[in-house]
């Protein structure tokens, strides 16, 4: 299937739980009268608004460009994420709120047994459909679904933390359990929002992804041709799912158009090969210089002025930097 459809289905499937879930949250809380159930509700009702928000960012993101878009709509995801990371805080300040208010005024509370079975079921239907949201978002590089599940895990731990406290209470009847396991676990709802803040905040600042580069530069290295001379002043751009991956291949400069070209296509197909079809590869060709020589292991060229020294190994480092390498200390713009 592709991508965005996939990950459409998937949130899709989010939205219409969320509605499932907070309705049995909500069955649960007029039942017990518990406090605690109720913050789990109303961390529910955020669950609801972030999963029909986060399907129509991934409805957006999966619409192609057009002229007003050229680089498409991917971007809304990171928009998304950062709005279902705000209302995540929001939900953990709330609950660490109500808790308090629980424990200075404790609520009677009444027919827990219901209350844990409820409960203890949106827990783990959560965690499933958490895991799957992440699990596929990750595969299809979606911002947005990730965060969804992110958010459905917490929601999950949130309510662990609640029927802890519910179950100690049923057992020992000391009301003021559940309020303070409840901030407990509000604490890492809060930790959990800001690392989806976090993220968003790096998707719409362009901010370097270092994991992915250090990855393409290992295939990189181990499938290097001897044309490829010189990489440098790479660059790469998230737009929600697709990747814009943009450098300078530097190549032999008496390599005619059509056979630079084939060298720039055949650096497409391992990118490609690795990281999927949703990526856009725009690579602008150098042609070698003097001083290229000395880093070039292409042994048969008849036009050499310099015997090679070493090959460069390319890094995260010097591969995004803007001029093409060498082993003297002069440095010459690409």
């Amino acid at each position: 299937m592709d991508p965005a459809r996939e990950n459409i289905q998937v949130q899709k499937w989010v939205a219409f739980l969320s509605v499932i879930l907070l309705s049995t949250k909500l069955v649960a809380y007029f039942l017990t009268n518990s406090v605690a159930i109720l913050t789990d509700a109303l961390e529910s009702i955020v669950n609801v608004v972030a999963g029909f928000l986060g399907l129509y960012s991934l409805y957006l993101s999966a619409k192609p460009r057009d002229a007003d878009h050229p680089y498409g709509h991917g971007k809304v995801e990171f928009l998304s994420a950062a709005v279902e990371g705000s209302m995540i805080t929001l939900a953990g300040i709330i609950i660490i709120y109500e808790a308090i208010q629980n424990l200075i005024t404790p609520a009677e509370i009444r027919k827990l047994d219901w209350g844990i079975i409820l409960i203890t079921s949106t827990a783990f239907i959560n965690m499933i459909i958490g895991a799957w949201c992440i699990r596929t978002g990750k595969r299809n590089r979606s911002l947005a679904l990730q965060a969804s599940g992110k958010h459905l895990l917490s929601d999950t731990y949130s309510t662990l933390g609640i029927l802890v406290g519910l179950a100690l209470i049923y057992l020992t009847n000391l009301t003021w359990l559940d309020s303070t396991v409840a901030i407990i676990f509000s604490l890492l709802i809060l930790y959990t929002g800001f690392k989806i803040i976090r993220s968003s905040l790096a998707g719409i600042m362009d901010e370097r992804d270092l994991e992915l580069l250090k990855k393409m530069v290992t295939v990189l290295n181990n499938n290097r041709s001897p044309n490829w001379i010189d990489l440098h002043n790479v660059r790469i751009i998230k737009y929600g799912s697709t990747l814009h991956l943009d450098c300078h291949l530097t190549v032999p400069w008496y390599l005619n158009v059509h056979e630079a070209h084939k060298e720039i296509d055949k650096l497409a197909g391992l990118v490609r090969d690795e990281f999927g079809e949703s990526l856009e590869l725009f690579v602008h060709s150098d042609g070698c210089l003097d001083f290229s020589c000395n880093i070039c292991r292409k042994m048969d060229c008849s036009v050499r002025k310099h015997p090679f020294q070493k090959q460069i190994e390319w890094s995260v480092d010097n591969i995004v930097q803007n001029e093409k390498h060498q082993i003297s200390t002069t440095t010459n713009s690409g």
